[in-house]
Parts: C-alpha cells; structure tokens; sequence
C-alpha cells in the first residue's frame, strides 16, 4: 500500500509504501524537506514529529530518541514505515550551514 506523507510547515507531499521509511521515499521523489544525515538513525538529523497517523518504527537510538521523545511522538524518518498517512513536522535541523568553495 502507498500513504501520502505531508511535511506540516512547508506544504510538501510525497507518496510512500509502507515497505519504505520516509526518508527514503522523501529522498525518491525528489523531494528536500527533511534533514539527510547517515540514514540509519545514529546522528537524529532526521527528527521529525508525528502529529497525525499511524506508522512502524525500528529501533533508533537513545542518545537522538528518548522514552520521553517517542512519548511526543518525535522519531526519525530514516525509522518509520507508514501505516496510514501521515502529517509530520521536521524538528531536526542543520546548525550550520553547509558552504561549498568553488575554484
């Protein structure tokens, strides 16, 4: 099955099967948004909150996502499956921004 995920505060769609995590189907759609760190839940640049629906998560780690994190439904997208829609807010961010020097 396919959801539509909806990123809150910058009105972006994207469909994704539920055999696929977000970041993934983020990334595959073409799509900029959400944060793209290591893309396998150790650096949380990626946090994200779920303010509606439902999804799976695999583990992800403690030092990014508390008990008290997924409490406020605070995950990362590179760990969830989508079980039905869902309308998320990107919470992780990049302190500095990435410059480029060109010759």
């Amino acid at each position: 099955m396919q959801y539509r995920v909806h990123l809150e505060e910058l009105e972006l769609d994207f469909t994704c099967r539920q055999d696929q995590n977000v970041l993934e189907c983020m990334i595959g759609a073409g799509k900029k948004g959400i944060q793209v760190g290591c893309r396998g839940g150790g650096c949380g640049v990626c946090q994200v909150e779920v303010l509606e629906g439902e999804y799976a998560a695999r583990p992800m780690s403690k030092a990014h996502i508390d008990e008290e994190a997924l409490a406020q439904r605070r995950v990362l997208a590179c760990c969830i499956k989508p079980r039905s829609d869902l309308l998320l807010k990107v919470v992780g961010k990049i302190s500095k921004p990435i410059q480029r020097k060109h010759p």
